[in-house]
């Protein structure tokens, strides 16, 4: 089982920056897919990003592309996802995710990821 710990987030105005952390502990560290998701009030968890194992592919979704940047530290063990140019509809609950398999057209699905960080809240206010 693969162990995650989350850090960052936090409240910022509409056009600043983020970064988000997740370190993962345990077994298979490096053969996983990371990725991050978020989950507004109301609405279903959606995937943001992801890198598959050993960093060969990244993946994101449409509404962030060009603004998020996925990326690993290998020594430190590490994902993190910085966020820029934020905006209020980017606010909600962030997760890490890691995931036995090697991402993919799959790896928006939340049912792939056994493993999930405790959350950690971004607001952006308009």
């Amino acid at each position: 089982q693969v162990q995650l710990a989350q850090s960052g987030g936090g409240s910022v105005q509409a056009g600043g920056s983020l970064r988000l952390s997740c370190s993962q502990s345990g077994w298979m560290e490096n053969r996983n897919c990371m990725a991050w998701f978020r989950q507004a009030p109301g609405k279903e968890r959606e995937g943001v990003a992801a890198i598959s194992p050993q960093a060969r592919s990244v993946y994101y979704a449409d509404s962030v592309k060009g603004r998020f940047t996925i990326s690993q530290d290998f020594d430190r063990n590490t994902i993190y996802l910085q966020l820029n140019s934020l905006k209020p509809e980017d606010s909600g609950m962030y997760f890490c995710a890691a995931g036995k398999f090697s991402c993919g057209n799959v790896w928006r699905s939340a049912y792939n990821y056994a493993s999930w960080g405790q959350g950690t809240q971004v607001t952006v206010s308009s």
